[in-house]
């Protein structure tokens, strides 16, 4: 959590006192599947992974070690912090005892006393962890302003001044409790935990504050109405004083200022405590209030107002229903039409940039506000346009140079060479221009030459650059060599899925001195550019990161040294357990290829999983759920609408289509981590050769290798597919014609979840129909999301087979580029991007891991194997050498 950080969701779903479904599944011991739980808490865009096993029927100390030893040797999960939660400290130290690196432990108090609070948080602090601190002594629970603060500053000087804790690793919980109860002694509780925090923060600026939010309304359980409108007045005034973190469990919320203004007054007069007849008040509204059949009423008072607030409010709400006559309107008034621009225009997106900046808007309407904005230029466009070919021609006429220069500042933004991935990229553009910055760019696969001299024709501030593929990351690290090479000054700024802090600090910044700056996502970018461009910032800003990142070089120097490896060959003796004896491997109902041309699009479409779609938007929460949730609730429930009425077109009108082959031959293990694949002839096809997990795994846990799941002792079957959604980009440049980057990157959105559905619907057909192990398989599509089924589909290039050279291999067997249109570039990325291909195994143990680092003796004898030189083979497997 840095500065920068926005307000911190605690994922709590691994929690046996919160899910019924992991409780049951660590009671019947099924701690692979539980760890699932997890993977999807991740998946979902979840910051914190609380773990807690309190539960009476269950051995909390032994649960909570073998489950966070499973979910530490788990890469895709073990990269969040992990929140070890309980009432019992001895369940608390187990965990301690299993974390590799930093972790949260919620929670120690001082209602036994102080020795055991300081013996306790000795404990925590040898581990490295942090802590929250409940507002909690002898006394009982703080439940005034002044107990809050008392307990809390007593608690930070004995952990600081004692215990030797560093003030950014604790974390206060000041206790909120319910309000509106009807109790008088109860009014205040809102104002003192708000008020309490913002003293806490100005005594203890280092420190973080918490809380449970959905307490704050417990006196209104049932009318959600109003539990929503109270938990987003209340975390307003609670982030803006301070409070960086929480769990939020109750219904959907609205936008801070789009709740109905009388129940916004009366929650408002209630948490701040503003009246005496507060709580009646509010009593009174709520039984008029109801959750149910609501209806949005079209208001349309605001076209009565001045053209300025015409476009402003069509700005804020992305309303392009009147913007070319209010833009015309407009223009007609203002002595130029530049004035429109930098005036009324610019004005209503400043207001579109605060609402962002303070959580009161989200991605989807920001890009709506950038369509709005778009149109509006693109009316005045040819009026500006025009102006200034009249000015040429006077300065020509007189015998003068035309010294106009553009004023916005340029950034310039490009995919790296061989990537074809640019939805990120898409949405940081568009935020970047909501705020007033020119933006370039140059689209996909840009190679380093091209990035850098458009940089110098353009004269631009900053580059950026993105991608998706871990091979993207070495292009990066050439660019910013090339960048110093050319002596050049402009700031670099690095994102992309793949891209990450430590890697910038470790890989990249080294290779360039003049700023390099990893941006996590859009809503960090317009802040990040801000001060890069202030001249008095950016050395402020150039010096933290500079210090920020040197300690997380300093950091993977210590952590290389201290994690702990087998060989190669004790890793191999180690693999997965299974037993083969009488084992009959299923025999697929056919060998060789099929083609599926033109697959029904209606049958994806069902199989769809939403999550991700709204991760693409930066709105973070599991579908269904999200549709409710306490922030983004309201905006993802009209980016749903907005996605299923663009999926309608796509179907009825054929926009898309979905091509795809799949294939199954028989499989020989020929050695511990080399299959041969063959045809019905029993003729040689390829050699596949796969990477075993090396590190150190805790006693009875196997390092793992997909050759682990297929049959040693004789003939074994694998499958692979490679499928893709076609025809996007004639429609994605209508978009662009349009100045329509909303639905842009909605298509190229629902064109990524199309793919990953139709790999689904094919995996589902594969065990049920093609290979035929699970023909009495039904599963809902929640359950197959979970990926609660038999066999997997690992992908090259990711987790579990991290070459993406073996996706050569695959190609070559299907065919794919002549059967499913799809293409490899130089990176080994996939053309059309909404491309998803993976092998298929089906053995009941198979399943999906990470093979994480591994050592120089693995790296050499995998060369051998692949028969490529130990340069080639370092490049490919850099990401994930030790």
């Amino acid at each position: 959590m840095r500065p920068e950080t926005n307000f911190v969701n605690v994922g709590e779903r691994t929690n046996v006192t919160g899910s019924k479904k992991f409780a049951r599944l660590i009671r019947e011991n099924k701690y692979e599947e539980a760890l699932s739980v997890a993977r999807q808490q991740v998946e979902s865009g979840a910051q914190v992974l609380d773990v807690n096993m309190d539960d009476a029927l269950l051995d909390g100390v032994l649960a909570m070690t073998t489950f966070i030893n499973l979910l530490q040797a788990e890469p895709d999960i073990a990269k969040i912090p992990i929140m070890l939660d309980s009432s019992k400290f001895a369940i608390i130290e187990a965990g301690l005892k299993c974390i590799q690196g930093k972790c949260i432990v919620n929670s120690i108090s001082m209602k036994e006393g102080e020795e055991k609070f300081i013996e306790q948080a000795f404990i925590c602090r040898s581990f490295g962890a942090a802590v929250v601190v409940m507002a909690f002594d002898e006394r009982g629970q703080a439940d005034t302003f002044e107990r809050r603060v008392t307990i809390c500053e007593r608690a930070y000087k004995i952990l600081t001044e004692q215990v030797g804790f560093h003030p950014e690793d604790i974390i206060f919980d000041p206790n909120i409790f319910a309000i509106a109860t009807g109790i008088e002694e109860h009014n205040n509780y809102g104002v003192d935990f708000i008020e309490a925090t913002r003293v806490i923060k100005q005594k203890m600026p280092l420190v973080k504050i918490s809380g449970g939010v959905s307490n704050v309304s417990f006196s209104f359980r049932g009318n959600d109405t109003v539990r929503e409108a109270m938990h987003t007045v209340f975390l307003y005034y609670a982030i803006k004083a301070g409070m960086d973190m929480g769990i939020v469990n109750a219904g959907a919320l609205q936008v801070y200022d789009e709740i109905e203004p009388k129940l916004r007054e009366l929650c408002e007069d209630v948490i701040l405590n503003r009246s005496e007849d507060a709580t009646e008040r509010l009593v009174t509204f709520a039984e008029t209030v109801k959750a149910k059949g609501k209806e949005e009423k079209k208001d349309d008072a605001w076209r009565g107002t001045a053209v300025e607030e015409r476009l402003k409010h069509a700005l804020v709400n992305g309303i392009t229903d009147y913007i070319d006559a209010d833009t015309e309107e407009a223009r007609q008034k203002y002595p130029k039409p530049l004035d429109v621009i930098e005036g009324p225009l610019m004005a209503g997106m400043n207001v579109v940039g605060d609402l962002f900046g303070s959580g009161k808007m989200f991605l989807p309407q920001v890009v709506k506000s950038a369509r709005v904005m778009k149109k509006s230029v693109a009316v005045l466009l040819p009026y500006i346009e025009a102006e200034k070919e009249l000015r040429r021609l006077a300065h020509e006429k007189a015998g003068t140079k035309n010294e106009e220069t553009a004023g916005a500042a340029k950034i310039l933004m490009a995919t790296v060479k061989g990537d074809v991935h640019d939805i990120g990229k898409n949405i940081v553009g568009v935020v970047l221009g909501c705020n007033g910055y020119d933006v370039i760019d140059l689209g996909v696969m840009v190679p380093a030459d091209k990035i850098l001299e458009t940089a110098q024709k353009e004269n631009v501030d900053i580059i950026g650059l993105s991608g998706l593929i871990t091979p993207s990351l070495d292009e990066m690290v050439h660019v910013a060599k090339e960048m110093k090479r050319r002596g050049m000054k402009q700031p670099l700024m690095i994102g992309g899925a793949t891209t990450s802090r430590m890697h910038t600090a470790v890989k990249i910044a080294p290779e360039y001195h003049d700023g390099v700056v990893h941006v996590l996502d859009a809503s960090r970018s317009v802040t990040i550019a801000g001060n890069l461009l202030n001249k008095e910032q950016k050395p402020l800003m150039l010096e933290k990161i500079n210090a920020e990142y040197n300690k997380l070089r300093e950091d993977f120097t210590n952590k290389k040294s201290s994690k702990q490896y087998l060989t190669f060959s004790e890793a191999q003796k180690n693999g997965a357990k299974i037993n083969w004896a009488g084992y009959e491997p299923p025999k697929p109902s056919f060998t060789g290829i099929r083609v599926f041309e033109d697959y029904d699009l209606n049958e994806l479409r069902k199989n769809i999983d939403w999550t991700p779609f709204f991760i693409a938007w930066e709105m973070r929460g599991k579908y269904p759920e999200i549709l409710k949730d306490p922030v983004v609730g309201v905006e993802a429930t009209k980016l749903f609408n907005d996605a299923n009425a663009m999926l309608d077109k796509i179907v009825k009108e054929k926009w898309l289509t979905a091509e795809g082959v799949t294939g199954f031959w028989e499989a020989h293990k020929t050695a511990p981590d080399t299959v041969i694949l063959k045809d019905d002839s029993g003729n040689e096809l390829t050699q596949l050769q796969f990477l075993r997990q090396q590190i150190k795994k805790a006693e009875g846990q196997p390092n793992n290798s997909l050759s682990d799941f297929v049959n040693p002792d004789g003939t074994d079957y694998m499958g692979a597919f490679a499928v893709s959604i076609h025809g996007i980009e004639p429609y994605l440049q209508e978009f662009i014609k349009q100045n329509d980057d909303y639905s842009k990157i909605t298509l190229q959105a629902l064109a990524d979840r199309l793919a990953e559905a139709f790999a689904e619907v094919l995996h589902t057909r594969v065990r049920k129909e093609f290979w035929g192990y699970a023909k009495d398989e039904s599963l809902p599509v929640e359950e197959l999301i979970k990926e609660s089924y038999r066999g997997i589909r690992p992908a090259p290039g990711y987790p579990a087979c991290p070459d993406h050279t073996e996706k050569i291999k695959l190609f070559n067997l299907l065919k794919a580029t002549e059967n499913a249109g799809i293409e490899l570039t130089e990176s080994l990325a996939m053309y059309p991007a909404s491309s998803v291909c993976g092998w298929y195994f089906s053995h009941p143990q198979s399943v999906y891991f990470g093979v994480g680092h591994i050592l120089k003796d693995q790296l050499e004898d995998y060369t051998k194997r692949k028969e490529m030189s130990l340069e080639e083979m370092t490049r490919w497997l850099s990401p994930i050498l030790e």
